[in-house]
């Protein structure tokens, strides 16, 4: 069969998927779209009420202009994952709908949204406003249903790759969810240690909120790649904002080393087998700085403190830094990946079970807060440069095409599943 045959074949194909119906699936007009709240790389995010029962939703737009390959396989995982994933810390999908175009561009093409349960407030937004004072036990209440969240998604084998502020929402009740699972992927357990360790994508995770290994540019990654960024958030939790904020690669590096010490043998033995890692050390002007101590215990004990307002807490507690919360956070920043506790292990820190204990919700501090953190940041650049992609980055699977010849086959890919 020839290419032109090939191309006629994929066009009748696509022809059929255009014009097909979806007896199965609502559609969209279903829904009665209120506001935009978010866009990103891979699709827009509206506020939404169901018209049958008055329900607040979100809805996930799926980006199909560009794909030339069917259904994009970022939404495939997301809905895959999400269907297995019912657990109270991580955003709920409701269906999937489906809309046909309606402009002269987009004719005939179908449209899907993915519907999840409305959360009135995102970290991100919450923290970028000032007016929303949060206590101790707000913080630890937080970060428990974070790691809760966490670790129900790596006991499930499944990579979040985008632990940031902006993908943790709360819902009016004060019950925080992990959302936005567009890079997530499930991975492999692997039950003999001497197996080889698979391949996976190396670009994912937000800038800031990356960890040593992937910007030196380890593809054998596992958990801690999340765990990292659930330290960034812990550590955002109390500084209000991003606390590395590098605009490239190597100065992400240079920022780690300079709050978490220098990267080196000494500190994680594992570091010169990183495929980046003779290059960027030889450089003149290393992203590798050496001797840089390790402050940030330093810099965070000002900030971290017990918090004096909370009445619960004994007289005792009321001042001086947090010690318990500076252990977990330094474990949750090492540089050695194999240094930092499994989601498992951190859900039992005994910080958790010190006073204030964490509570069932913030409820609470929802109710001090009249309008939506989605409402709030738009516009008003609370969510500036937190996208997934600084510097233009490909999408993986188009980062894949264009590097497919200069790169093996297999030595760059995800597997689907």
């Amino acid at each position: 069969m020839s290419d032109v045959d090939i191309k006629q074949t994929l066009l009748n194909y696509q022809k059929i998927m255009d014009q097909s119906s979806y007896p199965y699936i609502n559609d969209v007009s279903a829904y009665e779209k209120l506001s935009k709240i978010g866009q990103g790389t891979f699709g827009e995010v509206f506020k939404a009420r169901c018209k049958s029962t008055g329900r607040m939703v979100a809805l996930k737009k799926i980006l199909m202009e560009n794909e030339k390959e069917g259904f994009p396989i970022t939404a495939l995982r997301e809905v895959k994952m999400l269907e297995q994933l019912k657990h109270q810390n991580i955003t709920d999908l409701i269906e999937v709908c489906s809309a046909k175009g309606s402009s002269s561009n987009t004719k005939d093409r179908t449209t899907f949204y993915l519907v999840f349960a409305f959360c009135e407030h995102d970290l991100a937004g919450l923290l970028s406003n000032q007016k929303v004072r949060m206590q101790l036990v707000h913080v630890k209440t937080m970060m428990k249903h974070l790691i809760t969240g966490l670790n129900k998604l790596h006991r499930s084998r499944i990579l979040h790759r985008d632990m940031k502020a902006a993908n943790v929402l709360i819902s009016k009740e004060g019950v925080l969810k992990l959302a936005d699972f567009g890079l997530a992927r499930p991975f492999v357990q692997r039950e003999n240690s001497a197996a080889p360790r698979p391949l996976y994508t190396n670009r994912v995770v937000t800038l800031w909120y990356r960890p040593p290994e992937l910007l030196l540019g380890d593809r054998q990654y596992g958990t801690k790649i999340d765990v990292w960024g659930a330290g960034c958030i812990m550590a955002e939790m109390w500084t209000r904002q991003p606390i590395m904020q590098g605009d490239t690669e190597q100065r992400q590096l240079q920022l780690i080393s300079g709050l978490c010490g220098s990267i080196c043998p000494q500190v994680w033995p594992n570091c010169v087998n990183m495929p980046l890692w003779g290059a960027m050390i030889a450089e003149p002007n290393t992203a590798l700085p050496q001797r840089k101590p390790r402050v940030l215990r330093d810099r965070m004990n000002k900030i971290i403190k017990y918090d004096p307002s909370d009445a619960k807490l004994p007289a005792s507690f009321q001042h001086g830094p947090d010690e318990e919360a500076m252990c977990l956070l330094e474990h949750l920043l090492s540089i050695d990946p194999d240094k930092r506790p499994t989601a498992d292990e951190a859900e039992d820190d005994i910080w958790f079970f010190k006073e204030p204990f964490p509570r069932e919700n913030v409820g609470d501090l929802m109710e001090t807060i009249p309008n939506s953190q989605f409402e709030y940041t738009v516009g008003k650049g609370a969510h500036a440069g937190r996208g997934r992609h600084h510097n233009n980055q490909p999408r993986p699977h188009q980062q894949q095409r264009q590097q497919s010849n200069a790169i093996p086959a297999g030595q760059y890919r995800d597997t689907i599943f």
